[in-house]
């Protein structure tokens, strides 16, 4: 790697430690966002009462989130079962429960006039086992009956089909000791691009020009339900479910012309559709002087897909092309307690989990016979199933060192089992792995929260891997692979955040992640490939989050929120033996918007623009690149009280991002085979033009 590339994300990390460090000497304390102590009477953390977010108007906690200074929601990110908690968001001190929604969309459903505070707290001071870093506590009082809903329309000039039935509502209420929501929406969305694509020798000679056009439409209708019942003396049940039905329609349509052969046109279609559900609770209670709580979910999904791939030829032959279809049965069923209590001035948990996965997968491969007529071909290592059987325990420390000090530490392992039918080399096997982390949290002086993490972390597996897959589109297939086993990390982070007064708050996240049986594409037989381990990985970087108030430079309710996130990868390439970005990793995104709450009305206005760069794929035949942007670019204007309601009119992509796609394909394995052709695509995507009405009742 390049010295210049090592020492940016250094310099960059300095100088922002130090602003941090600096910041007193220029920050008026007595101008500062309102903070005090945390209600638990830990050291250290913001309060934000419900007065700090009147400016903004939002509707739900999901909005008054966005405008904590400094703060970014990260999600669960799909970890293994239920697991301890890793969600930096919790609601009156617990975790959010359930697989199927993530963070976002269960914030959303609780309206912002039942939000009486937002806690910032560093995680290591809770006594909520495995959260890091800065985490966010929403503290709610559900009363009477309250609801919310949001509408948004969308629509692009060129393409894609305007979006008219995206909308979500809910209707929260208590009465008695039950409190209640219910939440429906369609979260659907439309896209679309079109434009040139040109097929090269390694001469730069041309072998094909297309003009393509996509489009793109997803729906997802989806119902939930939630209750909350106190039943005194500190029993707790919550119980919810879940049921989406969604579809998915993709549609390709291409003008190629081949110098000096037949002119011809393909059709490419992808249909997807299926439902899945999840059903949960959990039963809290006091027990021998601590608390019990019990667990339970199961969720399920299934549907076809289909991807279907015809060219017609402009000399009149009969069509060609090919069919993959897919039926996919995937079930999940978790049990998991956990068993709290105080001794020696620590906080104790202990907790065990059980989980079982299971997909089950029939799929089957057509080719077209000159009569029009799809013709089974033998593809037997599409169709098997895979499961595990999961089996965890934790135990838990917590407890403050000093005033300023505290440290949570946990312990444990877990045994699963994975077992395979059908597919490639079905087979059973057995793994213990240890678990575990070590996290700190230090209070240097008011204003200023540093805290450290080291874990030992499982990762979770795409059982649909173990099994063949054909991708017509890009003209590739897996083999399968029944030898994966789930990657492990080393992870290692350090955060601190520094609140700047009157001028608003910023955060700097350093990780370093070292992988172990790191998931890949590596090599299956003379010839095949899929999904596989390689023997290590690492992803190091930062991430910068910043607010910036503008008041102090005479533009009251405005500020900029700032986001850098820059990071490095690296592995062993499994043909080359050389070290490379691990693939598609994202390495660089740079976020910057603007908002302007203007004082004394309803009117607010503002832009945002960001910057993405990711890194190649790396498949054994080819390498390339395919991504959207890489800058995009919007503006807003909102009025917070039009009949109630809040409507915000915007207009996105304005710098033309594109969609891109650019790979070199080889004619074998890419380090001995020569290069067969490259691929260059460029199409437009254009403005993006939305109206959102979003009210409470």
């Amino acid at each position: 790697m390049p010295l210049r590339q090592m020492v940016r994300p250094a310099l960059l990390a300095g100088s922002t430690i130090f602003a941090m460090l600096c910041a007193p000497v220029w920050a008026d304390e007595a101008d500062a966002v309102p903070s005090s102590e945390v209600a638990s009477g830990r050291t250290g953390g913001q309060v934000f009462d419900a007065e700090f977010f009147a400016r903004f108007s939002p509707r739900t906690a999901l909005e008054m989130l966005g405008q904590v200074p400094g703060f970014t929601i990260r999600d669960d990110g799909g970890q293994r079962g239920l697991g301890q908690a890793t969600a930096n968001v919790l609601v009156n001190g617990q975790r959010l429960t359930g697989k199927s929604e993530d963070t976002f969309t269960q914030l959303g459903r609780i309206a912002a006039k039942s939000v009486v505070r937002i806690e910032l707290v560093d995680a290591a001071t809770l006594d909520v086992p495995g959260l890091t870093g800065q985490v966010a506590n929403v503290i709610v009082k559900a009363d009477g009956i309250s609801g919310n809903f949001a509408y948004r329309f969308e629509a692009r000039p060129h393409f894609t089909d305007p979006l008219f039935n995206r909308f979500e509502t809910s209707l929260t209420g208590k009465t008695g000791r039950l409190e209640y929501t219910v939440g429906l929406s369609n979260l659907s969305s439309r896209g679309g691009a079109g434009g040139e694509t040109l097929i090269e020798r390694p001469d730069g000679s041309l072998i094909e020009r297309r003009d393509d056009v996509i489009t793109a439409n997803f729906d997802q209708p989806k119902l939930s339900l939630a209750a909350k019942i106190d039943a005194g003396n500190g029993t707790l049940i919550n119980l919810n479910g879940s049921y989406r039905y969604y579809w998915f329609r993709f549609k390709l349509d291409d003008e190629r012309q081949v110098p000096g052969g037949v002119d011809r046109t393909r059709r490419y279609r992808e249909k997807e559709r299926g439902g899945n559900f999840e059903l949960g609770g959990d039963l809290a209670f006091k027990l021998a002087g601590g608390q019990l709580k019990l667990i339970g979910l199961t969720r399920g999904n299934n549907g076809p897909a289909t991807n279907t791939s015809v060219f017609s030829y402009a000399d009149g032959r009969p069509d060609t092309g090919d069919r993959y279809h897919q039926q996919q049965d995937f079930s999940e069923t978790i049990a998991r307690a956990e068993y709290g209590w105080k001794a020696g001035g620590a906080d104790w948990q202990i907790s065990a989990e059980a989980a079982y996965n299971k997909l089950d997968i029939a799929a089957d491969l057509a080719t077209l016979d000159p009569s029009g007529v799809f013709v089974p071909v033998p593809f037997p290592d599409g169709t098997g199933g895979v499961k595990e059987d999961r089996y965890e325990g934790i135990l838990s420390y917590s407890r403050p060192l000093s005033k300023n000090l505290s440290l949570q530490a946990t312990l444990g392992g877990e045994f699963s089992r994975l077992s395979q039918t059908g597919g490639v080399n079905p087979q059973s096997r057995e793994f213990w792995r240890p678990k575990g982390s070590v996290a700190l949290a230090w209070t240097p002086e008011k204003g200023l929260d540093v805290s450290f993490k080291a874990r030992r972390r499982v990762g979770q597996l795409n059982f649909g891997d173990f099994l063949a897959r054909v991708f017509l589109n890009d003209n590739n297939a897996n083999a399968g692979n029944g030898e994966l086993v789930p990657p492990q990390s080393w992870e290692f982070e350090l955060e601190t955040k520094k609140t700047l007064g009157k001028w608003g708050s910023t955060t700097l996240r350093l990780y370093d992640y070292h992988i172990q049986d790191l998931v890949d594409i590596v090599p299956i037989g003379a010839t095949g490939e899929s999904p596989g381990n390689l023997d290590g990985g690492r992803r190091y970087g930062l991430e910068w989050t910043s607010t910036i108030e503008l008041a102090p430079l005479g533009i009251k309710g405005a500020k900029i929120d700032l986001s850098v996130n820059l990071q490095k990868s690296r592995v062993r390439d499994p043909l080359t033996a050389q070290f490379r970005p691990i693939s598609e990793t994202q390495d660089r995104a740079i976020e910057l918007n603007f908002r302007h709450d203007i004082p004394k009305s309803d009117i607010a206005y503002g832009f945002n623009i960001g910057n993405y760069h990711f890194q190649n794929y790396y498949r054994l035949g080819e390498v390339g690149l395919g991504f959207e942007g890489p800058t995009f670019a919007g503006v807003f204007v909102e009025h917070k009280d039009v009949l109630g309601l809040t409507l915000r009119a915007q207009a996105g992509n304005l710098l033309n991002g594109r969609n891109k796609f650019d790979r070199t394909v080889y004619a074998g394995r890419r380090n001995t085979a020569p290069v067969l052709f490259t691929e260059h695509r460029d199409r437009l995507i254009g403005p993006i033009f939305s109206v959102l009405l979003r009210g409470n009742f």
